[in-house]
């Protein structure tokens, strides 16, 4: 009652004041609720989200950190001494090299395992190499099954990053595993840059790695609960990973701090305070102007502070004209979403994009070829194909080892540069998939649409890149497959594609559309493959030598070596049934090698009665194109102390028209060592006579089916004649195979042959009975 007759007995500007001012006090009040209440809603909202992006971050950069380590592993891998160690059974020197390699790359655990995942060599203690064996065995078997080339594990209260890479030769000989201790450092990189904590408990609660500075046994414990905790004066919000499942003995949080993520918020809520004082001062003296100009912008900030909790980050805030305090708050608020958005997209680039080149990675390759798998669909008549061109370069590796890492990743750039160039948006999308893969996406066209890109994209790697001065010319295996032609799901269309692509690369046709059949004798080819390496190891091969006649005095001088394999249930398998396969799948060049090892190991046996013999061995392609087969054969030439001149090495005219620059560097190599080269089967090529004058070659060797045409085919004879004058000419030895009876020997005598060999001297024999009918024909002309 007082109350009522002291207002009454208000003046009306008194009245006025007091009631602007309650009215500016009630306005201020609604609007700090209202924005303390949205701030809440959205650091929450915002704090949840990037614990699901730092999440993928955090299993991102254990990923990376892998791919680094990998390479680590596979610089001991490609170790010419390791290799030669490995060869020899050397397992002290395989110790030593995997402890030192171990020592500077940073791993304690290093080991070396067989194709079958049994321990051969480790860098261990001996006293922790027992410890250790079966867990390297066991992971490495994990590994190998797995589509991850990395694998965590727990081992003695220490958490390990384990990564294995083959050892090849060029097929898979052996497993090298290197383990990496997890170390805080890799949490502490992942805290500055995303500020977000990562913790890696046991199961037992047992800490493992940490970014907090401080974590004591009642936060450890309140971990599991998730949700919110409180470290000393901060509250973090905690999210327990389940990313992966590679390991279950870890368990992973991550935390953010609430109270940082709230400060900018709060500095907005004091200036509401600081706004609501100046206006409630204002008031005092301005009254409708002063709270019409306050509550005005205040609502406008309301419906911004709500604009920010639903995540709308890329709506710019309202302008404010004015030049006070509210003026600023209003620039706050839209610099605090400028720099989260900011935030948001460099994760989302960490996550979607290829930091190297700039063009989407596989996350988001996948993800455009989902969504334009789904768009198809959803149009009617199950709408247009959806194509992917995947290429591979070749010889990339070789370009790393040469140039170095540092100069590849540069020309992995101008790859993608000169890509991005030839396929424009309106064509499809290009992106780079790992290593030296890329792919590109094109939408509303099938395979056989595709092939002109492919072909666009295969011409323009015949022009060489240049950088630094350096030209490197590079090549590229290009598969294509279509959706929904080739495959149902995005997944299996990578993968076919991928397949396309590797067979174009060992067939080295360039461009392969993919076919089912590339699919249905891949399990054939894996088993013969199986069956043909187990031939090897287990000494199912046979060597067999074919005699060549010296026609000049009828002696044995020469014979031609060759492989048959005793398979223990079918027999004898002829070499039609394996050698072409062996070609194919690149096996040959095991085979090569078995076939110097064997005669190297029989030569003392072979000129035991002192009369010198040269045994001829036929190369493939494969042997002229490997850059390292020459310094094989000087490692072999001198665990046997075997004289090269005993050799001869053959090589057909397809052999060295496959790649002539690569062939003739190769066999330049060979013959500065001392090996006697020959051309084999002469004749039935259609450019060799312009590489004879450029390679060193001693010999010609006549194609059979020219010589056992003499008997009744004049224009055989003539040809036969031809090559014998050419060869002579160019002061080489000829050679005729194919010799079936007296009449065509006769014929060679009179043409003045050098050497011959057939069936009517004698067939391919074994090399004891070789080495009696040789001393039978020796008796014989004596």
């Amino acid at each position: 009652m007082n109350l009522s007759k002291t207002v009454a007995s208000w003046g009306l500007g008194t009245k006025f004041v007091v009631f602007s001012l309650a009215l500016l006090l009630l306005v201020q009040v609604a609007v700090y609720s209202v924005v303390r209440t949205s701030i809440n809603s959205n650091v929450r909202a915002q704090l949840t989200q990037e614990l699901v992006i730092g999440d993928k971050v955090w299993w991102r950069l254990l990923d990376q950190n892998a791919q680094k380590l990998r390479q680590g592993a596979a610089v001991l891998a490609a170790d010419f001494g390791f290799r030669s160690a490995l060869s020899s059974g050397d397992t002290e020197t395989l110790r030593s090299a995997l402890e030192n390699s171990g020592a500077r790359i940073g791993a304690p655990v290093t080991a070396l395992l067989n194709p079958e995942f049994a321990l051969q060599a480790t860098g261990l203690e001996r006293a922790s190499e027992a410890q250790f064996a079966p867990i390297l065995q066991r992971v490495a078997a994990d590994i190998g099954k797995s589509d991850q080339n990395h694998q965590l594990e727990l081992i003695d209260g220490k958490l390990y990053q384990f990564v294995m890479v083959p050892l090849k030769a060029p097929l898979t000989i052996g497993w090298v595993v290197m383990g990496f201790p997890i170390e805080q450092s890799l949490a502490n990189d992942m805290f500055g840059l995303s500020g977000i904590h990562v913790v890696l408990l046991t199961r037992q609660g047992a800490l493992l790695v940490s970014s907090l500075p401080v974590l004591d046994q009642a936060a450890l414990s309140a971990l599991g609960q998730g949700g919110e905790i409180r470290l000393g004066a901060d509250t973090l919000v905690v999210r327990h990973s389940t990313t992966r499942s590679d390991i279950t003995d870890v368990q992973t949080y991550l935390l953010r701090s609430l109270d940082e993520v709230v400060a900018p918020y709060q500095q907005v809520q004091l200036a509401l305070l600081v706004i609501a004082a100046l206006g409630l001062a204002l008031f005092g003296a301005g009254s409708m102007v002063l709270a019409r100009r306050i509550t005005t912008p205040l609502h406008a900030l309301v419906g911004a502070a709500e604009q920010l909790s639903r995540g709308e980050y890329d709506k710019k805030l309202p302008a404010l004209r004015h030049k006070d305090e509210i003026g600023d708050l209003s620039r706050a608020f839209d610099h605090m979403r400028s720099s989260i958005r900011t935030q948001q997209g460099e994760i989302l680039q960490l996550a979607y994009w290829d930091r190297l080149t700039g063009l989407p990675n596989r996350t988001q390759f996948r993800d455009l070829l989902q969504q334009s798998i789904k768009a198809s669909i959803a149009m009617q008549n199950s709408g247009p194909p959806v194509t992917v061109i995947m290429l591979n370069l070749d010889r990339f590796k070789h370009v790393n080892d040469v140039l170095g890492y540092a100069f590849g990743d540069r020309l992995l750039v101008a790859v993608a540069e000169r890509l991005s160039g030839l396929i424009s948006a309106d064509i499809g999308e290009v992106a780079r998939l790992g290593g030296d893969e890329f792919a590109v996406l094109i939408e509303s066209t099938d395979a056989m649409g595709a092939l002109p890109v492919a072909q666009k994209i295969a011409a323009s790697f015949e022009e060489p890149l240049t950088l630094e001065d350096q030209t490197v010319d590079l090549s590229a295996a290009i598969g294509i497959a279509s959706w929904p032609m080739h495959a149902q799901d995005v997944d299996m269309l990578l993968s076919r594609s991928e397949i396309a692509m590797y067979v174009a690369k060992r067939k080295t046709t360039g461009i392969q559309i993919y076919d089912p059949a590339l699919d249905s004798s891949s399990t054939q080819t894996l088993s013969l493959l199986t069956e043909l390496r187990y031939a090897v190891d287990h000494g199912q091969l046979r060597l067999y030598l074919q005699p060549k006649l010296t026609l000049a005095d009828n002696t044995v001088v020469a014979a031609e070596a060759l492989v048959r394999w005793q398979h223990p249930t079918r027999g004898l398998v002829p070499p039609m049934q394996f050698i072409p396969f062996a070609e194919q799948t690149g096996f040959v060049r095991q085979l090569t090698l078995w076939m110097f090892e064997e005669v190297a190991r029989a030569l003392p046996a072979l000129r035991a009665d002192g009369r010198p013999l040269r045994v001829a061995i036929n190369l493939s392609t494969r042997d002229l194109l490997d850059q390292d087969f020459p310094a094989k054969l000087d490692a072999m030439m001198a665990k046997h102390n075997a004289p090269t001149d005993a050799f001869c090495l053959e090589i057909t005219e397809s052999a060295i028209m496959d790649d002539p620059q690569r062939a003739e560097a190769t066999l330049n190599r060979l013959s500065e060592r001392g090996f006697k080269l020959s051309i084999d089967d002469f004749g039935t090529g259609y450019s060799s006579l312009a590489y004879l004058k450029r390679l060193p070659v001693n010999e010609l060797k006549i194609d059979k089916s020219f010589v056992m045409g003499m008997e009744t085919d004049e224009s055989d004879a003539k040809i036969v004649r031809s090559t014998i004058d050419l060869a002579h000419n160019l002061g080489l030895s000829v050679v005729a195979e194919g010799v079936e009876n007296q009449l065509i020997l006769d014929k060679l005598i009179a043409l003045d042959c050098d050497e011959a060999q057939g069936y009517y001297m004698s067939k391919p024999i074994p090399l004891p009975d070789f080495i009696a009918w040789r001393t039978k024909q020796q008796a014989a002309t004596a």
